[in-house]
């Protein structure tokens, strides 16, 4: 037996070392080996981050024009409806002949008009008038019928309030409102089913055997747009014609900015102070809370679009990686060969792929910031981006790129020597 002290000790077995440094040098080298591809590899998280960026950039860019937009035209809109009828079944109208004057006179209020839908005597139907037009000549049949349309008594203060713009013609003034004077407004829509597109010729429409001078044309409204398929008449003509509204009128009223809520609490009294009860206003909707599911609904959406972007993205990666470890797999057998690890090879894998996933991170968040900024410009918005989305973006697409390498990662540290230097 051979004593202790004479035993040789087998020679100590040193594990390899793969530094943090050698590890970022191997995968820029493995990076730089091959420009093209990894040009395309990146490609990838450029489009998908960079699709990111840019949906989620431009949804909030339109989520601030719709709060722009609601504030200028629902936040300033006040309807008022009379329910003298639903409180007192004899009670008169709800409107005084003076309702427009009395209401404009109100501070914060620019335009107001009382209008209803013309109830036609029985047979005719009920806010429906059989409509033909004449370009000039000398009865309902001599021009183009144009079915059954909806026919409005409006005051001008509607038509002001509603800010419609006209085509061709004007709107009938005050003048002619109170004189009961036979005139008419069309709506684009119900003068292209007529026939009329000009005035020139002095076209006339009939409603039912009442013939009306047509005044002018709407081509647009930015308020109460089934003006645009309406017949539109003094309020006056259509009381002496067909009589009072049996269901009660409505009134319109644009105020400025902020004025709404309080001009909704003041006009009942203003225009009844013996029966405000007879009158009902109704204010515009919390702008908040319409913001609010406007701009989540939005959100929602185009973030399901923007995750679908990163996955295809993260889809290209795994496929240009993992054709990448099938080529080298020579490579990665020699590796094994000279000491190097599983993990080892799987971490230079996977730091390669998350280089490449930042650096097309950074790109694509260039790319969408941009996009964003071009679109704001060319549609005369103002750009809006989160500083949260720019900041996320490279991380995400870091993440999106260690994500897409894990499964070739994983394939290249399995892969034996013996078995790839025989290949």
């Amino acid at each position: 037996m051979i004593p202790r002290r004479f035993r040789r000790r087998p020679p100590a077995v040193r594990l390899s070392v793969f530094s943090t440094g050698d590890l970022l040098s191997e995968a820029l080298t493995g990076i730089l080996r091959r420009p093209a591809r990894s040009v395309l590899t990146a490609l990838g998280t450029v489009l998908g981050v960079g699709s990111f960026v840019a949906i989620l950039g431009l949804t909030a860019t339109a989520s601030s024009q719709i709060d722009a937009r609601f504030n200028a035209l629902a936040a300033t809109e006040v309807t008022v409806r009379d329910v003298s009828r639903e409180q007192n079944e004899f009670a008169g109208p709800g409107f005084p002949a003076d309702a427009d004057e009395r209401v404009e006179r109100l501070p914060g209020v620019r335009h107001a008009g009382v209008y209803w839908s013309v109830e036609l005597p029985p047979g005719d139907g009920v806010g429906a008038a059989l409509v033909s037009g004449s370009g000039g000549g000398s009865g309902p049949g001599s021009g183009t019928d144009g079915g059954r349309v909806q026919v409005v008594a409006a005051s001008p203060g509607v038509l002001s309030a509603a800010s419609v713009s006209l085509v061709e013609g004007r709107v009938y003034d005050d003048f002619a409102a109170n004189g009961v004077q036979p005139v008419a407004v069309l709506g684009r829509s119900v003068a292209e089913r007529l026939g009329i597109t000009t005035l020139e010729t002095r076209p006339a429409v009939f409603i039912g055997d009442q013939p009306f001078t047509v005044a002018g044309i709407i081509g647009g409204t930015e308020r109460k747009t089934d003006l645009l398929l309406s017949v539109i008449v003094p309020p006056k003509t259509a009381e002496r014609m067909w009589g009072r509204p049996r269901d009660g009128a409505s009134m319109l009223i644009s105020t400025d900015l902020g004025a709404a809520p309080q001009i909704a609490e003041q006009v009942p009294t203003a225009l009844r102070p013996d029966h405000p009860e007879y009158l009902k206003a109704v204010p515009p909707p919390d702008p908040r809370a319409l913001r609010g599911g406007v701009s989540g609904d939005l959100g929602q959406l185009f973030l399901v679009l923007a995750a679908i972007c990163l996955v295809i993205g993260a889809v290209g990666i795994a496929n240009t990686t993992l054709v990448a470890v099938l080529e080298r797999t020579g490579e990665i057998g020699l590796r094994r060969a000279l000491g190097a690890r599983g993990r080892h090879v799987m971490s230079q894998f996977l730091a390669e792929s998350g280089v490449l996933g930042t650096f097309g991170g950074l790109v694509g968040t260039s790319l969408g910031v941009l996009t964003v900024v071009i679109v704001a410009v060319v549609r005369a918005w103002t750009p809006v981006v989160h500083p949260l989305t720019v900041a996320a973006a490279p991380a995400i697409g870091l993440l999106t790129g260690l994500v897409a390498g894990l499964y070739p990662a994983w394939r290249a540290a399995r892969i034996q020597p013996a078995e790839a230097l025989r290949r």
